[in-house]
């Protein structure tokens, strides 16, 4: 039975296997959660710099070879088209289905990136002490649609997507410093307090995810989320594009203080 200290490994079994199918926060602590985005390989020079100029919701940790769904980088012998709990397919821009497994989606053609997480800090934040509500409660990490703009290239463009957890108000500082560490991962928290300031109306109707319980005297804490190449995705309007499912990550074999500087 899968834990919080399941192997990278086991769990990608299990998905390859289609005995998976919830979303991966608190699996695997102490292991690197990455975003997934398959594009056309058309495309990938163009989603490549969308990434790198908006490094802060697109930390990239790998990029596989044409047509190879092998992320060799970061877990080597895993396979991209089976090894995540979920995936979104995207035709022009439009969500059509969601599965288990890409293999029948699969060409030659396809690059996958593979962005870093904000689960991947969690483990760090667990450890010193900071709740992380979602874990707590078994869901999925709330997520938002703010009014902050990427930064746009001449295909891509996004407003940003936040993660949100809320801290008692004096253990923000604390949050601040852990996740600092982690910078491609997200980083530290890119707002703090009112939600009404980046454009989110109601914590309670998050735009992806699970709402969770904010306590009175706790502050909601924003971190960038790389779902923000969905909204991407869905902007460009590509013939084609694979991601995650929002919470559904692909668990890597590095451990999370690889992405610590």
């Amino acid at each position: 039975m899968l834990n919080l200290y399941s192997h990278p490994s086991e769990i990608r079994q299990v998905c390859r296997e289609g005995k998976l199918d919830i979303p991966t926060p608190g699996l695997a602590l102490g292991f690197v959660q990455a975003n997934l985005v398959v594009l056309p390989y058309s495309l990938a020079f163009e989603f490549l710099l969308f990434c790198q100029r908006n490094p802060k919701p697109c930390p990239l940790l790998d990029v596989t070879e044409v047509g190879d769904p092998e992320p060799k980088l970061i877990a080597p012998g895993a396979d991209l088209r089976t090894d995540l709990p979920r995936y979104r397919i995207f035709r022009h821009g439009e969500l059509v289905e969601e599965v288990t497994n890409i293999r029948s989606f699969w060409r030659d053609d396809l690059v996958g990136f593979l962005i870093g997480c904000s689960f991947s800090f969690e483990h760090a934040m667990l450890k010193s002490g900071l709740p992380v509500r979602h874990v707590e409660e078994a869901k999925n990490v709330p997520m938002y649609q703010t009014n902050i703009k990427c930064i746009s290239t001449k295909i891509f463009s996004s407003p940003l997507v936040v993660s949100m957890r809320p801290l008692p108000a004096n253990k923000v500082v604390r949050a601040v410093e852990v996740t600092s560490r982690y910078n491609r991962a997200h980083g530290s928290p890119i707002h703090i307090g009112s939600p009404q300031m980046i454009g989110i109306q109601d914590l309670n109707q998050p735009d992806y995810g699970d709402a969770v319980t904010v306590y009175d005297g706790e502050v909601p804490v924003f971190w960038t989320c790389g779902v923000t190449t969905q909204l991407a995705i869905l902007q460009a309007k590509p013939e084609l594009a694979i991601t995650h499912a929002p919470g559904h990550m692909f668990i890597s074999d590095l451990k999370d203080e690889d992405l610590t500087f």
